[in-house]
């Protein structure tokens, strides 16, 4: 490592290795140096933060000059001495910037194998339930903002709805939670802690053995649209949004097989077709040759979502 007193033309003739980086300090200010790397000259200083080395990074070389390059040194050097790290304070301001719906939007980013119906969920709660929440920074969401919201939302939109909207905040706010060192507590804690979780009942919807010569007589009688997708749920045990988005091209009807390339968990979906189901699709190919769709719709998908209606 190479002492010298930095002057513009000193460090711009300092050579680059052709691998690797070398290091040279100022001979003036105690702390400053400059990074040499392959393609790159990069000014840093070096101190003690209780005890700790932190070297910290000041600007490029041929962006900065000397003079400007000692004066942000000695800044530096101040705030260490003064038991500040100057690194610690930018991964701060980096997570202090990060916004809800940076968050999101971040999260939709590193979960590419979220399917899209939890894509649209997700997509729909900070859109609609957090959209007061979208500018303001994630780290700025507070316990009680939080329990306020999630009674708000109960309140207006159903206790269901509050609680998937607070797992899908908590969700995210893990993911970008996850990449510094420093983030608050999720806040989302407060709801266990405090029991403010509203209950929630499963759905007993299975048709006994009992029950399914009575429900086969009522969906035959449902029109076209509901009749095939509630017959192709009993023939199958395919999930509602797995046939809702469910394509011609994974149809084989001359092999009788039926091919889903990435199911809600991450699996591909083979299964055989019986004669019955055939002649069901058949049908419906048909009469919709001009759509991709099995379930075609005039929404922005392109095929059906919603099917409380008739499920």
């Amino acid at each position: 490592m190479a002492t010298f007193r930095f002057t513009k033309r000193a460090v711009e003739a300092l050579p680059h290795p052709s691998k690797g980086q070398i290091l040279h300090r100022d001979q003036l200010l105690r702390g400053l140096g400059v990074r040499v790397g392959a393609s790159s000259k990069v000014f840093y200083v070096e101190g003690q933060v209780n005890g700790r080395t932190r070297r910290v990074t000041i600007g490029r070389a041929d962006v900065l000059s000397v003079d400007e390059a000692r004066k942000r040194a000695l800044v530096s050097l101040s705030s260490m001495a003064s038991g500040i790290d100057p690194n610690a304070e930018k991964r701060k301001a980096a997570q202090d910037n990060i916004s809800t719906s940076l968050a999101f939007t971040r999260f939709f980013e590193t979960r590419t194998t979220l399917a899209e119906s939890s894509r649209d969920r997700y997509s729909r709660t900070i859109k609609l339930y957090l959209r007061k929440w979208k500018s303001l920074p994630l780290t700025s969401i507070t316990r009680q903002m939080v329990l306020k919201r999630h009674q708000q939302i109960a309140k207006d939109h159903g206790e269901v709805t509050a609680n998937t909207v607070m797992r899908h905040f908590r969700s995210v706010y893990n993911v970008t939670a996850a990449g510094y060192d420093e983030f608050p507590p999720n806040p989302v804690q407060i709801l266990t802690q405090a029991r403010a979780w509203f209950p929630e009942s499963r759905r007993r919807s299975a048709v006994s053995a009992g029950d399914l010569p009575a429900w086969w007589t009522a969906v035959r009688d449902e029109p076209e649209y509901s009749r095939d997708f509630l017959l192709i749920a009993l023939f199958t045990g395919m999930r509602r949004n797995e046939i809702a988005s469910l394509r011609w091209e994974q149809i084989n009807l001359l092999e009788k097989a039926l091919h889903i390339p990435k199911t809600k968990n991450g699996d591909p979906l083979d299964l055989p077709l019986s004669d019955f189901l055939v002649e069901l699709l058949q049908a419906r190919r048909e009469t919709r040759r001009n759509s991709i769709w099995v379930f075609p719709s005039n929404g922005r998908t392109g095929h059906i979502v919603e099917t409380k209606k008739f499920t």
